[in-house]
């Protein structure tokens, strides 16, 4: 090996172990309706502080937050990362990870994210299949688990209309006859409308969720970038909350200027559309906060050319006043970097106060802050006119150990509709369940 390749390889090592700048403000100033945004602080090497994924120990688990329990509903899966239960209970896991997108590594960056990520336990190869786990004892852990459906490219939204089961493959909107009961679905599904993917496909993940009435759909695409830096025209569709017409295939674009929309749910006081976003790295441990936040209809969010409303983010070229002038500023940040997934709103009559009235919050953790942000499942208290009241609670921590190694990381939440909280966990290849303690 010779000396440049000597140097770049130690700089690289040193980069995983953690090197860039530290963080000058705690998380919780960069959390709540109005969090601190101090300057964009660049640096030659972006910050990186991965916690290397170990998984969990012998009889190992997260910690409740008091007046909880949390036991494994099922273990030993492949990475699961979403969830979504159905009317009779059954509850389908996708386990999945990213397709293939060669041209997302090329480069001496690409190759340096690629090792980060598999520090970070994110690049196991996708199962590409959506698993039923079925409790029907009722005792909090499911003693049945089959494949459901298999053959998938990177699943990861589900929701049922009727007997229409949808899955949000990266690519595609997939539709599937689903009977009440069937442990498994044969048939291959019925292409609904296609997804932004391809080779490049940076943020692959696909939700969905529908209307109340089943009559839309609402579907969310990440950007196929951190800032643009791939050209705004790969980016057709992206950074966006789609609306589809699932009888016809017709989409328009409800919402833009969403870097990396995961979570939606509609909140159930207000009935708005609610959505939890991944936010811009590279300038600092401080910036930019992820955050959840109402979606209106038409909205834009800023991205790529500024961050929390007017915030100019100067690396875009060229700028765009126009758009930047229309940024909305969203309802409510959730710390820097904690990479929040999963929403849910808590059903009012299974966790004890205060988790009784709020938004549940999956924080699959930071990669780019020292020191780390997220690792934890935390709750936003909302009040009647469903809007945020008050500041996080932490509902589910203890996934990062002594060292900063994580034996686990939250991903998707729902509502168990039998009094529980389901938690996907990919680096635990865990769905924990959380419940009031008696």
């Amino acid at each position: 090996m010779n000396r440049t390749r000597t140097l770049t390889a130690l700089t690289i090592a040193a980069c995983l172990a953690g090197c860039g700048e530290t963080a000058l403000l705690n998380v919780d100033q960069g959390s709540g309706p109005t969090p601190q945004l101090p300057a964009p602080r660049k640096s030659l090497i972006p910050t990186v502080n991965v916690a290397p994924a170990i998984g969990w120990p012998q009889g190992g688990k997260p910690t409740a937050a008091a007046g909880t329990q949390v036991v494994a509903f099922a273990d030993k899966l492949d990475h699961p990362r979403w969830l979504y239960v159905l009317p009779n209970g059954d509850v389908l896991v996708a386990e999945t990870n990213a397709p293939p997108k060669p041209e997302d590594g090329k480069g001496i960056r690409g190759w340096f994210m690629g090792k980060a990520m598999q520090r970070a336990g994110a690049a196991v190869p996708s199962a590409n299949r959506i698993t039923l786990l079925r409790d029907a004892d009722h005792d909090g852990v499911a003693e049945l688990r089959t494949p459901f459906i298999e053959g998938l490219n990177s699943p990861f939204g589900m929701a049922l209309v009727g007997n229409d089961l949808y899955v949000a493959d990266t690519d595609r909107l997939l539709r599937f006859h689903y009977q009440p009961g069937a442990l498994q679905i044969g048939e291959k599904g019925q292409p609904v409308v296609e997804l932004p993917g391809g080779p490049l496909n940076h943020h692959w993940t696909k939700n969905v969720v529908a209307s109340r009435d089943g009559k839309k759909l609402y579907v969310t695409v990440g950007s196929n970038s951190n800032v643009g830096e791939n050209g705004m025209d790969k980016e057709q569709g992206r950074a966006a909350i789609w609306e589809v017409d699932p009888a016809s295939g017709q989409h328009r674009l409800y919402a833009t200027g969403l870097r990396n929309p995961n979570g939606l749910a509609w909140e159930p006081h207000s009935g708005a559309l609610w959505t939890a976003v991944n936010e811009r790295d590279e300038i600092g441990s401080d910036l930019v906060p992820d955050y959840i936040t109402s979606v209106q209809d038409g909205g834009f969010y800023g991205w790529p050319y500024s961050y929390y409303g007017q915030h100019v983010d100067t690396r875009v070229q060229p700028q765009n006043p126009q758009k930047v002038a229309q940024a909305r500023v969203p309802d409510y940040a959730v710390g820097p970097h904690t990479a929040s997934l999963g929403l849910a709103f808590a059903a009012p009559d299974a966790l004890p106060p205060p988790f009784n009235q709020g938004a549940l919050v999956g924080q699959h953790g930071s990669w780019n802050r020292k020191p780390h942000s997220g690792y934890k499942v935390i709750f936003v208290p909302f009040n009647a006119a469903g809007k945020p009241s008050g500041q996080p609670v932490d509902l589910l921590t203890g996934f990062v150990d002594g060292s900063g190694n994580a034996m686990g990381r939250p991903v998707g939440v729902t509502n168990d509709g039998r009094g529980g909280v389901l938690v996907a966990d990919d680096v635990g290849n865990v769905v924990w369940r959380i419940s009031r303690l008696h």
